[in-house]
């Protein structure tokens, strides 16, 4: 059971930069946070499967949770391409291309699932679109009702997961809604009302000022407060966010 709050430091490349598994332990930290996007693609998620999973991969004996792969496929084409047409959307899933040699890929909730199984983190996230700053609300609107339909599609392919592999990894839906009050509560009754095992707040830092990443979360927070699971603030981070949101 993790202390709360907890601070997760973030290993993108399943490493804490600087940072042992010995060092992090002795200065207390219980939990890490590594990336989806970055570890399919390099090393590869088939890769890690055959070390046994993230666990012994790392050689870290605490917890380990890892992103859809969603944030980094959305952010990562708006800064290679400022017209963002690295990637294209659709209602199956998410084309896109590597930041590392090009290469086309395609990201469905399905398959996010799947790679992230196969990382083996003990907690996981179900796949969302990051709508970023600033949206429209038609768009905002359009992008939650989507990450809705992939929420539902994540939760099934994660439960069919942990029945076939034998595996007990915990998966957390996400609220999104961009900084509209309504589509937030909105989400944030949805996804409460799913069988996830524990909630993420996203879309709070995709380039919104921080007044609106704020309003975001407090528009959030109460209604997934209710749900009495875990709730994580997706790339919420920074110590003034430390100061904001703990103290």
């Amino acid at each position: 059971m993790l202390s709360q709050p907890t601070f997760i430091p973030v290993g993108t490349q399943a490493t804490v930069k600087s940072l042992s598994p010995e060092e992090m332990e002795q200065i207390g930290i219980e939990i890490f946070f590594c990336n989806t996007y970055h570890l399919y693609l390099r090393p590869g998620d088939k890769a890690v499967k055959e070390f046994g999973g993230l666990h012994k991969f790392t050689r870290w004996n605490g917890q380990i949770i890892t992103d859809s792969g969603g944030f980094q496929v959305f952010s990562l084409a708006k800064e290679h391409n400022g017209a963002g047409n690295l990637v294209k959307i659709t209602e199956e899933g998410v084309e896109f291309r590597s930041h590392l040699d090009g290469s086309l890929h395609f990201f469905t909730p399905e398959k996010s699932l799947q790679i992230q199984h196969n990382l083996a983190a003990d907690y996981i996230i179900a796949f969302d679109e990051c709508t970023p700053y600033p949206a429209t609300k038609k768009y905002a609107q359009k992008a939650l009702d989507r990450t809705h339909r992939w929420a539902i599609r994540s939760l099934a392919e994660h439960k069919k997961l942990n029945k076939e592999l034998n595996q007990d990894l915990k998966l957390h839906g996400v609220i999104q809604g961009s900084y509209y009050k309504d589509l937030r509560q909105q989400s944030a009754d949805f996804i409460c009302s799913q069988d996830f095992d524990g909630i993420a707040i996203g879309g709070v830092s995709v380039g919104e000022p921080k007044d609106k990443m704020r309003q975001a979360v407090d528009y959030s927070l109460p209604i997934a407060l209710k749900a009495n699971k875990p709730i994580h603030l997706l790339g919420v981070g920074e110590v003034d966010d430390m100061l904001d949101f703990f103290c």
